[in-house]
């Protein structure tokens, strides 16, 4: 399996673990990054990076919990790779549910570290390639006139050009042609790739 690209930040208290991770990560040829404190970390991580965090839970700056719940308020949540040397059951559940990645013990099997590192940063990815597309769809959203918008709202209803003309008191015609100005500017060729679009963007549908 290839190297997938991204960031891997290491966050310990510990520099001999730090180096230790960073040793085997950059051996698979990863881009690795290693930290010892909370504050370095977050003065160097940028959200626009395609990025994944190996996070110990223990730091004595904040823990490691609390930072993976700041992380998360982020428009592109980081993944987190989880490591201790005392976790518990109750302790992983809450990892795991608030959005993490996986959650490993200390000493951390190398094979094991490696293979949640390439699932993170594969998850990383995705989440900014969805991100990007929401920001896209939002941009063609705003560039329909209000009009425009008004008919898109009334066309993922599924009514017909002359039920939108009778409610909006217009012409069939001038329906069409604003049909024609939203799919174009929208970017999409179907009735059903505009439905999605506009689930995905929340529009109001009328009341039939």
């Amino acid at each position: 399996m290839s190297t997938p690209t991204g960031i891997v930040y290491v966050l310990d208290d510990e520099p001999e673990m730090v180096k230790s991770l960073a040793r085997l990560l950059r051996a698979k040829r990863f881009d690795v990054r290693g930290f010892v404190s909370v504050g370095d970390f977050l003065k160097a991580y940028g959200p626009e990076e395609s990025a994944c965090l190996v996070l110990d839970v223990a730091m004595p700056e904040l823990d490691g919990l609390e930072l993976q719940r700041r992380l998360s308020r982020q428009e592109v949540p980081l993944p987190i790779i989880f490591l201790t040397g005392h976790g518990d059951i109750p302790m992983s559940v809450r990892a795991i549910k608030a959005g993490a990645t996986d959650f490993l013990t200390k000493p951390v099997d190398a094979a094991a570290l490696v293979a949640a590192v390439r699932v993170a940063l594969h998850a990383a990815e995705t989440r900014r390639q969805t991100f990007a597309e929401a920001e896209m769809l939002k941009a063609r959203l705003a560039s329909l006139t209000p009009r425009e918008r008004e008919v898109m709202e009334h066309v993922v209803a599924g009514q017909l050009n002359k039920q939108i003309a009778a409610d909006l008191g217009t012409g069939e015609q001038n329906i069409k042609l604003h049909r024609a100005h939203i799919m174009e500017k929208m970017g999409v060729e179907s009735l059903a790739d505009l439905v999605r679009a506009a689930e995905r963007l929340g529009v109001r549908i009328p009341a039939k």
